[in-house]
């Protein structure tokens, strides 16, 4: 192998050394049964470990049962619900990659159709697939959008116990084999609908000025900090801006950032968009290759973090320069992963790192160096 590209130079988080830069982003599936994961999940990480991703995230997991984005989606409230995911932590830890969750709450987008039947709020069709509706919860009593439920404004202790809740889920999360979590604080779901200016109208302590509104955010992640292991990260998903006037801005990231730092996050992971619309709307931001990673590099730069780029890094010199650049300490690869589950693998051939298979799992990758050595290949372009 040739020396490392940026891309695969190991990165130490607290006591864990990534093999790579390479993050496989949370994607939700929605496929779970009583928030419960299985085969399906499996499978579908399992394929992104065997690929060579650093770090392999497992989607989004609600911390309340009403904390479900969809019927369909995973969680940790129960301790039956640990199993399963000590199956996905201990295939990715045996293959290389290290396991890592996603700890939600989808707030006041709770109980939403999955995408396939709409991706909106449940109407009759979805009652009678059995998806029964249940009352969401936000910081005020303002729906995602018109048509949409209205939300009961969490009370203070509410509140507590939601914090309490995030803890649970942390140490299940640990005891399922995790070894990285993150909190969820974007894409309108419960954490970032608090930091919102636009979904945050309370005038109580968890409302109105910029540290009331971030007072949630930060004491969840303190909450978790002081449960999770002193040896593991822990990272935390902002949307860095809404995109959409009078509503969280950059440099509210900025100084929400630095405050998660002195707490002891370890990665600001950088996002967009989704408060009053679906997780991945950009809030009128045109969506081009790497239209995000200007969020990860200002937060990188002014609050001295590890920062993780995301959203639409598709080809293995793009991912690069980013970090070349200084712009980003890890790169989030999502749904160019499910087109290519072996990404880190094709990406340490491209930017000629590994020629011969040495980084491919032992099962095949022996016998793709043999095929490379003995064999011709189909060229199209000599075919008369």
């Amino acid at each position: 192998m040739t020396a490392s590209p940026h891309l695969f130079t190991p990165l130490t988080l607290r006591g864990l050394q990534t093999r790579n830069r390479i993050v496989i982003s949370p994607m939700c599936q929605y496929s779970a049964h009583e928030g419960h994961v299985d085969d399906w999940h499996l499978v579908n990480l399992g394929r992104f470990a065997i690929g060579g991703a650093g770090i392999d995230f497992t989607e989004a997991t609600a911390v309340q049962k009403r904390g479900r984005i969809t019927h369909g989606c995973p969680g940790l409230w129960t301790d039956s619900q640990i199993p399963g995911h000590a199956r996905l932590a201990q295939f990715a830890l045996r293959n290389g990659a290290i396991p890592a969750i996603q700890l939600g709450h989808a707030g006041r987008k709770g109980g939403m159709q999955r995408p396939w039947f709409g991706n909106g709020p449940l109407n009759e069709a979805d009652f009678e697939r059995g998806d029964m509706p249940w009352t969401p919860v936000g910081p005020s009593d303002l729906p995602v959008a018109e048509g949409w439920p209205v939300p009961h404004a969490l009370s203070v202790t509410e509140i507590g116990n939601l914090i309490d809740d995030y803890v649970s889920a942390a140490r299940r999360a640990l005891m399922a084999g995790y070894r990285i979590a993150e909190i969820h604080g974007a894409h309108g779901y419960l954490v970032h609908s608090f930091l919102s200016p636009l979904s945050n109208k309370r005038t109580d302590s968890y409302g109105g000025d910029l540290a009331g509104r971030m007072r949630l955010a930060l004491e969840i992640a303190q909450a978790v900090r002081e449960a999770w292991p002193d040896d593991l990260p822990l990272f935390f998903r902002t949307s860095a801006v809404d995109g959409v006037p009078d509503g969280w801005s950059l440099e509210d990231t900025v100084v929400l950032a630095g405050e998660l730092k002195r707490i002891g996050v370890d990665v600001m992971d950088c996002s967009s968009g989704g408060i009053a619309g679906a997780a991945t709307a950009s809030g009128g931001q045109k969506r081009q290759p790497g239209f995000q990673v200007g969020y990860s590099e200002r937060v990188r730069t002014e609050v001295s973090m590890n920062t993780m780029a995301v959203g639409l890094i598709t080809h293995p010199q793009q991912a690069e320069e980013i970090l070349a650049q200084g712009r980003a300490d890890l790169i989030a690869i999502g749904r160019e992963a499910l087109v290519d589950p072996m990404w880190a693998l094709h990406a340490a051939r491209s930017l000629g790192y590994d020629t011969l298979y040495e980084t491919w799992p032992e099962q095949s990758g022996w016998w793709l160096a043999g095929r490379e050595k003995t064999s011709d290949f189909y060229d199209p372009e000599a075919v008369t």
